[in-house]
């Protein structure tokens, strides 16, 4: 129960950002202004990801309020903070059948508390970054296609559709020349490699590896998984989505989807982070 409750606290806030117009996973943030903690410099992961990036702030640092009070700052009277998740493990004992042995096992309980960004807190200053040269946008996007590890084929061909197919392992995307803008190629390319992870000779995800009807529950949770997973690797290669393909229409169903099964946005934040690190060829786990 504790979990459904977290559930809901972060599925609320994602349809608050989607009442304003805003679609949280298409939301632009660059690589180098990722959202990470001041105290332990570790990025945010998963759906926090998305409910960090759509703040408004300018600044990639957040802190707790025991946090900001220990390294002599002030969270600001009236300011409001952002409610973030985390899996917790806990050991807990596990009775075999039959033999009646008990055995230590972990199990992981979602969790949330409540973050302040840099800009709410006075009396700390922001850390001095070493400037780094940054590679072009396109041609970090571009590293990240040719050196996804046991990737799917991908072919180019005339019209307008681009689609994964399970059965073949294979992208298809339009012509390059035929989009208006590189921005918008890569977003529409990173959605169809999101789709191939789910393939059984990566991550094996159900609402792939079935024949999923259009409109139906586990389409619609795989389409959400592929736009997020897009949109992480967008920000990891620090391009800016070039369009919004969602209509009124479609965020509007996503509302209805996300009232309906609060854990949903939560779920599928969490597979596209492990869809993302799959195509980044990085360590991933069940639990983000």
């Amino acid at each position: 129960m504790k979990n459904q409750k977290v559930y809901e606290i972060i599925t609320e806030q994602i349809l608050e950002i989607m009442a304003q117009g805003i679609i949280p996973w298409k939301k632009p943030w660059s690589a180098r202004g990722a959202h990470r903690n001041l105290v332990s410099g570790k990025q945010y992961r998963g759906v926090n990801v998305f409910l960090l990036s759509c703040s408004g702030f300018s600044s990639p640092w957040w802190l707790s309020f025991k946090q900001a009070k220990e390294k002599g700052g002030k969270v600001r009277k009236g300011e409001k903070g952002r409610q973030i998740v985390f899996w917790k493990p806990l050991i807990v004992k596990d009775t075999e059948v039959g033999t009646g042995k008990a055995n230590d096992k972990k199990i992981f309980m979602l969790r949330y508390y409540t973050i302040f960004n840099l800009d709410q807190v006075d009396g700390i200053e922001a850390p001095q970054e070493p400037e780094t040269l940054l590679l072009e946008p396109i041609a970090e996007a571009e590293k990240i296609v040719q050196e996804m590890p046991n990737a799917p084929e991908i072919l180019e061909a005339a019209g307008d559709r681009a689609c994964y197919y399970p059965s073949r392992d294979q992208v298809q995307m339009p012509f390059f020349q035929d989009f208006d803008d590189s921005e918008e190629y890569y977003s529409v390319l990173f959605h169809e490699l999101g789709h191939s992870t789910g393939h059984e000779n990566r991550l094996a995800r159900k609402e792939v590896q079935g024949c999923s009807r259009f409109g139906s529950e586990d389409y619609s949770k795989e389409e959400l998984v592929a736009e997020m997973t897009a949109a992480f690797l967008c920000g990891e290669s620090g391009i800016l989505p070039a369009t919004v393909r969602n209509s009124v229409a479609y965020l509007q169903s996503w509302s209805a989807k996300l009232k309906k099964d609060p854990k949903m946005v939560v779920n599928a934040a969490a597979a596209a982070q492990r869809a993302a690190d799959c195509i980044l060829n990085r360590e991933f786990s069940k639990q983000n």
